[in-house]
């Protein structure tokens, strides 16, 4: 048998693994979630905004639309339309070419959607690569204080063995078990939010060439 320091160790590191676990699926559930919930609210504004018969039509999609992504990013274009339409000097900010005014807000607002889109893949990437090195320290820990106990003991039969040391390797098992679901959640949540930055790069580049005829139109 292994002591009580080694089981009391072994524990621990089962609970950190299924904690792991938890914070795992937890994580899985909540991003799928929200980017299924954002890709219908997007398409949604996105068959409303490009509808519209003009930009100001356009523009009061916002207000009536979910809060999602896309809805962000074209309130950012709009903002500073509406600024450059003030009668009054406009802050500095938005100040200088009107187009290279709005590409510059759209990029910023780019980078923040990818900002927000990404949060929680970097703990799963990090659960993924951690979990079979905290399930491994078990294992080799348990193992450790298995063959000590075994060698005071003066028993080696395979009786003796067999207990401790496949108590211990359950670690590592469960250490991969928890591993696996995160470096897969990961990698597909990623293609995902890569897609979905994808989408916002084209609305911001089509609504910038909307903005920019509108504008030669004048």
């Amino acid at each position: 048998m292994v002591t009580d320091t080694s089981a009391l160790i072994i524990n621990v590191t089962l609970w950190v693994l299924i904690a792991f676990s938890v914070l795992t699926w937890t994580l899985i559930v909540l991003k799928v979630w929200q980017y299924w919930r954002q890709s219908l609210a997007n398409r949604s504004f996105e068959e409303r905004f490009w509808g519209a018969s003009s930009l100001d039509e356009a523009r009061g999609e916002i207000a009536s639309g979910k809060t999602a992504p896309v809805v962000r990013l074209a309130g950012a274009g709009f903002e500073v339309l509406d600024n450059a339409r003030q009668s009054h000097p406009p802050a500095l900010k938005y100040r200088g070419d009107l187009l290279a005014t709005l590409e510059r807000k759209l990029k910023r607002q780019l980078e923040r959607e990818s900002r927000l889109s990404d949060i929680g893949l970097t703990v799963l990437a990090s659960i993924g690569s951690t979990a079979p090195f905290v399930g491994l320290f078990g294992t080799v820990w348990g193992i450790m204080h298995a063959l000590q106990d075994i060698s005071r003991s003066g028993k080696a039969s395979l009786e003796v063995v067999a207990g401790p040391i496949g108590e211990a390797l359950i670690a590592t098992a469960i250490g991969i078990a928890v591993a696996v679901p995160a470096v897969l959640a990961y990698n597909f949540l990623m293609r995902q939010s890569r897609r979905k930055q994808q989408a916002l790069e084209i609305f911001a580049e089509d609504f910038l060439h909307l903005v920019a005829a509108e504008t030669a139109h004048r």
